[in-house]
């Protein structure tokens, strides 16, 4: 069992990584279109953006409550 909650562990912080990246090359994407266009509101890279961040945060929780759940599993031991 704990095994098996390592592995996912290990899935959810590389999948934070990915979010994180990609999040930040949208942002700096919609960063320098925002800049050469001086748009009114946000563009929809800058949307796209905030819902990546979104998605970080997410899978940092599933994150924790995994490292939670693993230290709950090894104190009953």
């Amino acid at each position: 069992m704990t095994t098996f909650l390592a592995i996912l562990l290990v899935a959810a912080m590389i999948a934070v990584v990915v979010v994180l990246v990609r999040g930040l090359v949208v942002f700096l994407a919609s960063a320098t279109e925002d800049v050469k266009n001086g748009g009114d509101g946000p563009s929809a890279a800058a949307l796209k953006s905030n819902k990546m961040m979104q998605y970080r945060i997410f899978f940092q929780a599933i994150a924790i409550l995994i490292v939670v759940l693993i230290l709950f599993l090894a104190s009953g031991r």
